[in-house]
């Protein structure tokens, strides 16, 4: 922790110093961690927006210049010319493989991508209509009793994060067959990561499916685009499960559950849905901005602003040049993109957006690029988990590495004052008194 100087704050009639602490691009936060011992009171910061909750080596986000960066590297930089597992080392080892360690890491990555057989009478036990977010978020977990030693020390974590994050991409695709009342597809060993991935999802005995390179390069980058974004809901709930000692496979499980809300991971499927809502209803897009305007409407423009970014989403700016370059090579014409387009177009000239800062982010395209490879779309959130599965490794291994403190935020309460205990036989009569007066 670097200190570079300390703030002065008067409480009442007491004045007490906070140190200053500095990240690597001059990023200052008020260390507040003696604030209630030497002060005698909390902060209260509503959805932590103001609030550091750890120091991290792992990604920088910088929302008013639109900058991201992982481990140093900019995700435009990585999206270009890296594969998805080259990414997934760089997180969970802090540095880009040479080609020895990728082949390593590779081969690790097949060695454990099946999972333990007893496994697969899970599946049957889910209605044919469950979520795959529901079924990732429990089989995740279930992976402790099958593979139950670990350890963040433990010299083979390696082998721990590639099992991971293999068996999780197995997980995912065994969900979606058992969705459609089909039979599993087994990965193969001679395939890379996405396009056993695209296998998994997509052959069936009596048809083989053609692996595309083109959609397996698209999807390394899709993947990519999602691998960590530093300390957001998911993350967050990773390390705060992590801060409790929790093994590795709830704390992912947790972060999980945290990605398929709606404002959170589940975006890029209700982005989805709001755009067919569109072209089901004429291409009435002027209608919906006008909603969108509407305080006392319901409906929100999904896909457009950020809890971060105050600028054009870097992720943004890279899936719509995907979607001009792959679409037209994977002879995919798709409306939704036309109403995404226009969408765009009117929000960024419209002063009602530009002054609340409201740009695409990442969750406006990526929809439709997964729609173009055959990903359906309940299936959108559980993409954004594979990819953001190498961040919660890291994020997870940081936190307990750097011996951090249960997490245990304080709370300001508002409720009532102590009241005199009343037996259940008078609770009554004193309620009905209690409302008279």
């Amino acid at each position: 922790m670097n200190v570079t100087s300390k703030a002065r704050l008067k409480i009442k009639n007491k004045t007490i110093e906070l140190p200053v602490v500095e990240g690597s691009e001059e990023q200052f936060g008020l260390d507040i961690s003696r604030l209630k011992a030497d002060g005698g009171c909390t902060t209260y910061d509503n959805g932590f927006a103001n609030t550091s909750s750890c120091m991290s080596s792992i990604t920088y986000v910088d929302g008013e210049k639109g900058i991201c960066r992982h481990r140093g590297y900019d995700i435009v930089d990585l999206a270009e010319n890296c594969m998805f597992v080259e990414v997934a080392y760089l997180l969970v080892h802090g540095q880009l493989p040479t080609a020895q360690e990728l082949n390593r890491f590779s081969r690790y990555l097949n060695q454990h991508s099946m999972i333990h057989e007893n496994m697969h009478h899970f599946f049957s036990g889910y209605p044919a209509d469950s979520h795959p977010m529901g079924i990732l978020a429990s089989m995740v977990t279930s992976l402790s009793s099958f593979y139950p030693l670990l350890s963040h020390k433990d010299p083979n974590f390696d082998i721990t994060a590639a099992r991971l994050i293999s068996k999780v991409r197995t997980i995912a695709a065994f969900s979606y067959k058992k969705s459609q009342g089909e039979p599993v597809v087994y990965p193969r060993h001679d395939l890379s990561y996405c396009a056993n991935f695209l296998n998994m999802m997509f052959s069936s005995p009596v048809a083989c499916y053609d692996i595309n390179p083109d959609i397996v390069t698209l999807l390394n980058k899709l993947l990519i685009l999602h691998v960590d974004h530093g300390q957001n809901c998911s993350a967050t709930a990773v390390r705060l499960v992590a801060s409790a000692r929790a093994n590795l496979y709830a704390s992912i499980s947790a972060g999980i559950c945290a990605l398929w809300g709606p404002l959170h991971g589940g975006a890029n499927q209700a982005v989805i849905e709001m755009l067919n809502k569109i072209k089901n209803d004429g291409r009435n897009i002027h209608k919906y901005i006008q909603k969108a305007k509407d305080k006392k409407d319901d409906f929100r423009l999904m896909g457009f602003g950020h809890a971060v970014y105050k600028n054009y989403d870097p992720r943004a700016r890279v899936c719509k040049r995907l979607c001009d370059e792959f679409l037209p090579k994977l002879g995919i014409v798709d409306p939704l993109l036309d109403i995404a387009l226009e969408l765009e177009r009117i929000a960024l000239e419209d002063e009602f957006f530009i002054s609340r800062k409201l740009y695409p982010n990442v969750d406006f395209y990526t929809g439709i690029l997964y729609r173009a490879i055959g990903i359906p779309t309940n299936m959108l959130t559980v993409m954004f988990a594979l990819g953001r599965l190498p961040g919660w490794i890291a994020q997870w291994n940081e936190g307990v590495e750097s011996s951090t403190k249960i997490y245990r935020p304080r709370q300001i309460y508002i409720g009532p004052k102590k009241r005199a205990f009343i037996p259940i036989d008078k609770r009554k009569k004193e309620r009905a008194h209690r409302n008279i007066h």
